[in-house]
């Protein structure tokens, strides 16, 4: 088996044991070297974090820039990789179906799609075109040679766009569908996590950071399988920057105070 194949093979393996893992979410190849010097066992793209660094606003990336952006990550690190594909670039299930394609194809053992329209007016796609979407997603995974992880994101709560019960529902059904692991981003409450936990019988991936989850272990110890942080750590890397920015700008340089060395980094680069 390949390289490759063995990384496939083994982020299918994550979601298969009986206990959960954090699954950090580097914004370019630099970031994603530095994940896997500190442990990780796989990484997952994030579509902000890689807009951002493009000089683009969320949401704004092409498909194309997003899949250059995951095949550098993919041939940076030696660890699994899934994929942000945002609401898989266009409507139809079709484009979907295409989308799923190209991320194999790009070397990710797994991929996310969600359910936002990017139409103010109606920002969730209708119900019965949700589930549509991720039928063809699912159809297309199974043709793959290898194991890819699809995961099914209800984005509802996140944008304001539905309640808990509407999520869930909408979840539940992308399960049906054949989703591998699904996803509510805008849970903010362990009591919220419990009850979706309680409704469904595939993995759930939580996106930590909002509301009172600020402790992965908890989130692991109530039964939560993956936990992602988004765009969270670009943003906390864009603080430090700005920080030492401000001060630069204001005329100290001092702010190299307690930063990584350039020799640790060449070091962490190299691995």
């Amino acid at each position: 088996m390949s390289a490759q194949g063995d990384r496939h093979q083994v982020f299918s393996q994550l979601h298969r044991r009986g206990h959960g893992f954090i699954i950090p979410n580097p914004w370019d190849a630099g970031s994603a070297k530095y994940l896997q010097h500190l442990g990780f066992e796989a990484l997952a793209t994030t579509s902000a974090g890689a807009a951002f660094s493009l000089g683009l606003m969320d949401g704004a990336a092409t498909r194309e820039q997003i899949l250059d952006n995951a095949r550098a990550i993919v041939a940076a690190v030696s660890v699994p990789v899934s994929a942000d594909l945002t609401n898989g670039f266009g409507a139809t299930p079709e484009t979907v179906a295409q989308t799923i394609s190209l991320a194999a194809a790009a070397g990710l053992s797994g991929g996310s799609i969600e359910d936002t329209s990017g139409d103010s007016e109606q920002p969730l796609f209708d119900f019965a075109l949700s589930v549509a979407r991720i039928e063809a997603a699912v159809e297309t995974v199974k043709s793959l040679p290898h194991p890819f992880i699809l995961t099914a994101r209800c984005d509802g709560l996140l944008a304001g766009a539905c309640d808990l019960a509407e999520a869930i529902r909408r979840i539940q059904h992308y399960q049906e569908a054949g989703a591998d692991v699904v996803y509510i981003p805008g849970l903010g409450t362990l009591e919220q996590v419990h009850s979706v936990l309680a409704a469904i019988d595939k993995p759930l991936n939580v996106l930590g950071t909002i509301g009172q989850l600020t402790d992965a272990k908890a989130l692991l110890d109530a039964g939560v399988h993956r936990v992602s942080v988004g765009g969270s750590l670009y943003t906390a890397a864009a603080k430090a920057f700005e920080h030492a920015a401000q001060a630069l700008k204001n005329g100290s340089l001092d702010f190299i105070d307690g930063a990584t060395s350039f020799t640790d980094i060449q070091t962490r680069l190299a691995e």
